[in-house]
């Protein structure tokens, strides 16, 4: 008689953050085990991958086994997580990717550390970010092919999730920072409505735009660790039942998108009609066209005000990308020129609102294909900036396969304020799928 195969157990490092938390409530493995199964696989893979900036093993064990002496409990009890290294902790060095600040070692630490540490979990070190999280790459590949970028800038969180080196890891995102990585990495992807998570110790960029970003190899454990940097009871993402409206929004931006990952979209609003699920074209207003000028605006007049010191004093220790794109686009953007930005975002904004009455949520483009090929650049951010600015949340999901096998994200866009929502709609999208 022929018995049925069965899958093969994941290895500890393989596990979502939620199944961890779940084994070592029961007893059945400990925070020292996870952490060495972590650590044994990032030795094999790190010289391939280079997504960490610090990593200090014998610190890494040395938490784990004071955690599991210790009896806590929290609902991140043993999750490693990798943090962005423009993110300051009290114990590792925070680089913000540049050579200025090489060596230099804060003395307080980020509230979603400190919070992080609180719920029981495991700090592993410090992932690679961009320079001072804009345009110029750091060293990490995408994990899928090394010839390619793994996005930017929180390139070295999405690459140790997506490489199965921890199970969640923070990024930050000013324009497509968390969404666009995380598409190109394959993991799932969280920006959160504006101004909800603490953005305490995290190097500014632009903080009329600014918010932290979670990645991750669920939507249970992104709506966990939300919650946990919120400093609330955790919940389970409830079951979405009932009718669900997706509109189907291609934008303005359309024509950047690559043919093959145009028709895995279009394909995919059929099948979830196909499953049920009321599916609607949404056609944004023409203005919002501005948008991509609008976030240049805003990103750049505020990001050379909080860079005057490094500006004025180490001109030359910064890369060309930067002077030249992001820092020049700032010098040159009037008081005026910014404060009309952001009139017109908050215009935007309300008009989104409005809009919103017709949909539950968004299904659009997370990124324009797959990772291209190349690590002198992280790829188009476009298709991420208008809902950066207009402040809503926004999940990716590793759901596609572009032509080359490499990961194609798709992203969900909630309401602003609805991100328990977001969580429950995508992921009956999500299943419906994959």
């Amino acid at each position: 008689m022929n018995l049925p195969l069965k899958k093969p157990a994941a290895r500890l490092n393989e596990l979502t953050a939620t199944e961890i938390v779940a084994a070592i409530n029961a007893g059945r493995t400990t925070c020292e085990a996870v952490v060495r199964a972590c650590l044994d696989h990032i030795q094999l893979r790190e010289p391939h991958v280079q997504a960490w900036q610090y990593l200090n093993h014998e610190q890494a064990i040395g938490q784990a086994i004071a955690l599991d002496r210790s009896g806590k409990r929290g609902p991140l009890v043993g999750v490693p997580f990798g943090i962005k290294d423009i993110i300051d902790t009290h114990d590792m060095p925070t680089e913000y990717g540049s050579p200025i600040y090489k060596g230099n070692q804060p003395t307080n630490e980020a509230a979603c550390v400190a919070l992080g540490r609180k719920a029981g979990g495991l700090l592993m070190g410090k992932t690679v970010t961009t320079e001072f999280a804009n345009r110029h790459p750091g060293k990490t590949r995408n994990p899928f092919d090394p010839q390619r970028t793994p996005g930017g800038s929180s390139s070295g969180s999405a690459a140790a999730v997506g490489d199965h080196m921890v199970p969640l890891a923070i990024g930050t995102q000013t324009t497509g920072s968390t969404i666009r990585p995380a598409a190109f990495c394959g993991v799932f992807g969280y920006r959160p409505t504006w101004g909800d998570l603490r953005t305490s110790g995290v190097r500014e960029a632009a903080g009329s735009l600014d918010t932290l970003g979670l990645l991750a190899r669920s939507i249970d454990d992104l709506a966990l660790y939300r919650e946990v940097l919120l400093g609330v009871t955790p919940q389970a993402v409830p079951a979405h039942t009932g009718t669900l409206r997706v509109g189907f929004c291609r934008t303005h931006l359309w024509p950047q998108v690559e043919a093959h990952t145009q028709k895995l979209l279009e394909d995919a609003a059929q099948k979830l009609a196909r499953a049920g699920l009321k599916v609607h074209d949404v056609e944004l207003r023409a203005d919002f066209e501005r948008l991509v000028e609008v976030h240049r605006a805003i990103s750049s007049f505020e990001f050379v005000r909080n860079f005057t010191y490094e500006i004025e004093s180490h001109w030359d220790r910064i890369s060309s990308t930067l002077r030249e794109n992001r820092l020049k686009s700032g010098l040159e953007c009037s008081f005026e020129t910014y404060r009309e930005a952001r009139a017109f975002a908050a215009q935007c904004r309300r008009a989104f609102a409005a809009l919103s009455a017709d949909f539950d949520v968004l299904l659009t483009a997370s990124a324009t294909g797959e990772a291209p090929v190349g690590l002198n650049s992280t790829g188009n951010a476009n298709n991420c900036l208008i809902w950066t600015i207009l402040h809503v949340p926004c999940v990716t999901m590793p759901v596609f396969k572009g032509p080359h096998g490499l990961p194609v994200g798709a992203q969900i866009i909630g309401k602003a304020d609805g991100d328990r929502a977001l969580f429950a709609a995508s992921r009956r999208i999500y299943e419906a799928l994959a």
